[in-house]
This record gives structure tokens, sequence and C-alpha cells, in this order.
């Protein structure tokens, strides 16, 4: 597939490596240009672009930016066809992304993504830890290979969606409409606690809405007190250790 990829953080990066690497065509940008794109993020194939190249004549764009950019770049992704599939992976962390009411008073938050752009969306890896999603990738059938949800409206978005995740190492599992996707943010049982496909089905039905956002706070209260700053990001084996904690 023609893929365009708008972010080269430590999600952003690995998706555009891990989808060079399983034959998809992909241009990655950023918001500073494409001159500031390290060489490892282009090692496997992806090319660096402009915002505005990055989404033209694609089939997929995966929105890899933090939430409060999204209404920044709406007029970019208004004008994709409506077949275009939008994939976004971001989360909501009021101390990054300064608090937005409609959230806080409760809108999920893949809900309100697809307000700001005015179209329909997948949800997808949002809920893996960078450390894990660059390092424990495994191939399809691989005993304890991890599971990530993905929500979406649309049958076309769920299964592209879903398709591509598997080519990134990990197993696709529909956790059904953006409406429940709450069930996959920051503070639920599936969030970063790296389960298999078998564990899937338990966490997100346990997962509790009203407690997702003192879990997502003292998760990040507790990665402060251990790396000294909210920016940087844990080693995996801790973080899923913490989330499990937290979470679970």
């Amino acid at each position: 597939m023609k893929i365009g990829i708008l972010g080269t953080g430590h999600i952003g990066k690995t998706l555009a490596r891990k989808l060079s690497a399983a034959g998809h065509d992909v241009k990655v940008a950023n918001s500073r240009g494409p001159e500031t794109i390290e060489a490892d993020v282009l090692a496997l194939g992806a090319r660096a672009v402009s915002t505005a190249e990055a989404v033209e004549d694609v089939d997929v764009v995966i929105l890899s930016i933090p939430l409060n950019r999204i209404p920044t770049i709406a007029p970019l992704i208004a004008n994709l066809p409506a077949e275009t599939v939008v994939i976004d992976t971001s989360n909501y962390y009021p101390h990054r992304d300064d608090k937005i009411d409609a959230i806080e008073a409760g809108q999920v938050e893949s809900l309100w993504v697809a307000e700001q752009l005015g179209r329909p969306i997948a949800k997808a890896w949002n809920a893996i830890g960078s450390g894990s999603f660059a390092t424990k990738g495994k191939p399809a059938g691989s005993p304890d290979r991890i599971a990530l949800p993905v929500a979406a409206d649309r049958e076309k978005d769920r299964s592209v969606a879903m398709a591509l995740v598997e080519d990134t190492g990990l197993d696709a599992f529909d956790a059904g409409t953006l409406a429940d996707s709450w069930r996959q943010q920051p503070g639920s049982p599936c969030y970063c606690t790296d389960l298999s496909r078998e564990e899937m089905p338990a966490a997100l039905a346990s997962a509790e809405r009203e407690r997702l956002p003192r879990r997502r706070e003292l998760a990040i209260e507790a990665i402060m007190e251990r790396v000294g700053d909210s920016t940087t990001n844990p080693d995996s084996d801790y973080a899923v250790r913490l989330t499990r904690a937290l979470f679970m």
C-alpha cells in the first residue's frame, strides 16, 4: 500500500521502519521539514517528504503526532478522498496536550479526533509502549505475540488498520467501534500492558471508564519519579510492569 505517516516521534519512526520492511511504499513527514528526519527512520526504504507531500496519492494516512496538534493538520486531511483510510495513534495526556474541555468532560478521545478532522478514522498503535513496539514484534503465529486493539466505525478502515498492525509484528484485535475505544485509552487494562490475543478480550471487558484518568496520572507520577521528567520513556520492561500493576 501507499502510506503517508505524519510524525517521527517514538511511534512514528518505528511505523516508518516496520511498514517499509513489510514492503509498503512509505512517505514520512514531520513539522520541522524533511531535512530534519534522521537516517535511521529512512533506513528500510521510507522517504522523507513535506507534510503536504505525505498525504498526496496515498491509500493510508497515519497520524502519529500529539493529540492537541490534530486540529492543525485538519486542513490537510480535509482534502483527502473519502476512501483514504486515516489511522490515529495518539493519546490524551493533559500535561503535554493542555486540557481539552470536551475530553475532560468525557468525550472519547478518538471521537474527538474524528470530529476535529471531519471524517471517520481508525484507532491503532496507541496502546503499546514505544520500547515494546520497536523491539518485541514477532512473526504471525509466534507464541506470546503481543496483541493490539483496533477500533473503527467503517469496515474498510478496520480491515486495513488490522492488516497493517499485523505487518508491524503484532496481533490485531478487533476492539469494536470508536465509541468503545475508550477501553484502549491510557489507564485501561490493555494500555501498554503487552497482552496476548487470548488475554485481550478480558482486558477490554474489565475496563472501568471513570478510573482511567487517575490511573493515567499515577503512571505519569511513577515514571517521572523514576526518570526525572515527563518526556523520557522508561525501559519497556519497567513500563510494562508498572502499567500491569496500575491498570489491571
